[in-house]
């Protein structure tokens, strides 16, 4: 259940991948997706994706969408130059893709990941296309049902890819927490056994930690220099501080799933003693004598015979002369 992104492995007792979601958020201008990169790398995250298109590739020219979409398209030479600009920053450039050319422009720009989004989980020559490359792919998982996902994988598989992720999703904007799901991140690894991530929605950085102590592996999250800019998504993006915390947050999320055994910590061992209880007299108890209940007490700390030795003490001669408060050893009895 494990599949690797350039130097990243991604699975089971992996760090978590984590990708800042630029999308559209560059607003088709080179610099601003320039401080998109710059940022997002000081930021903490492991990639930035972008989202590649041409508006002929994604909307009929009749949408009430294609002129956006065609807005915030870049150039061949704008996305070369963003992907050297990532590489010279240390952070992964990744983008989701939508069409031949656009496919074909990633290859050359020689990303180790495709990035396949919800809405094209159906798109299976897409996807049959992006296979073809032998590139490790993130499958986004919104708005489709578990067969749609099993059709959409076959056809990776069929391609002899087997480099695949899947990414739980739900596609609201903003997501609430109640429909957030997060259980089924489980479901997605039994039925698939694949490593599986999460492509959060919601607002704030609460849940991509929760994400992460439910299993994922990966966590993507929209990503904006200033959610007060105009355009479609910066509004439900964490700005570079917030991002950071979330980051944060993940990583000390990591270090506390542990392992499904119960263990006891060195400071616990410490505190052991001193918090547990030991059997005490009640009394005086004089050489000689039989104990009985009346005789003893429970206080701590834990240093002397365990409580759980109460019933057992009980009837036993006492062997030296025991003070009041004073804790009972087994050499006593």
């Amino acid at each position: 259940m494990k599949i690797t992104i350039d130097n990243f492995v991604i699975g089971d007792t992996e760090p978590t991948f984590i990708i800042a979601e630029a999308g559209l958020n560059h607003d088709g201008d080179l610099s601003q997706a320039k401080r998109l990169i710059k940022s997002a790398a000081s930021s903490g995250a492991d990639s930035i994706k972008f989202q590649i298109f041409k508006a002929e590739e994604i909307s009929s020219p009749q949408s009430d969408y294609y002129d956006l979409f065609k807005s915030l398209e870049l150039s061949d030479e704008e996305w070369i130059d963003l992907a050297e600009y990532a590489d010279s920053n240390g952070i992964l450039f990744t983008a989701s893709v939508f069409g031949t050319h656009s496919v074909d422009l990633f290859d050359e720009i020689e990303s180790p990941l495709y990035k396949v989004a919800s809405g094209d989980l159906t798109y299976l020559q897409l996807l049959s296309q992006i296979a073809r490359k032998k590139k490790p792919i993130v499958l986004s998982t919104g708005m489709s049902s578990i067969c749609e996902i099993e059709e959409a994988l076959n056809v990776v598989y069929n391609e002899g890819n087997q480099n695949i992720a899947l990414m739980h999703c739900v596609s609201n904007y903003p997501t609430n927490y109640e429909d957030t799901n997060l259980n089924f991140i489980k479901t997605l690894k039994k039925l698939f056994k694949v490593p599986v991530g999460f492509s959060d929605h919601t607002i704030g950085t609460l849940i991509p930690a929760l994400a992460v102590v439910m299993g994922a592996d990966l966590v993507e999250k929209h990503f904006t220099l200033d959610q007060n800019l105009p355009g479609p998504d910066h509004q439900l993006s964490l700005e570079p501080g917030e991002f950071k915390s979330m980051v944060k947050n993940i990583r000390l999320a990591e270090t506390s799933t542990g392992s499904q055994m119960k263990t006891i910590t060195e400071d616990e061992k410490n505190l052991r003693s001193l918090a547990r209880r030991s059997i005490t007299a009640k009394k005086y108890i004089k050489k000689g004598e039989i104990l009985t209940e009346d005789k003893i007490k429970y206080l701590r700390p834990g240093t002397g015979i365990e409580p759980k030795f109460g019933d057992l003490i009980i009837g036993k001669t006492v062997k030296n002369d025991i003070d009041k408060d004073q804790q009972l050893q087994w050499d006593d009895l």
